[in-house]
């Protein structure tokens, strides 16, 4: 996990919104299916909109 203003870590520290560059690794470092991923995003957007945070908690994920 990324501590240095860019990235999953700095967001989970203070909530703020993930950088575009943030979002596009986490899409790019996952191992998972294209399926999947589709799954993740979804569900870790839909999270975020239910609860109106800016962060799913799943950091790493695509969608996150």
């Amino acid at each position: 996990m990324e501590q240095d203003g860019e990235g999953v870590g700095t967001m989970a520290r203070d909530r703020t919104r993930p950088s575009v560059r943030a979002v596009f690794n986490n899409w790019r470092e996952s191992d998972a299916p294209l399926g999947a991923k589709l799954r993740m995003v979804v569900r870790n957007n839909l999270i975020k909109l239910l609860t109106g945070s800016t962060c799913c908690g799943h950091h790493g994920e695509p969608g996150c």
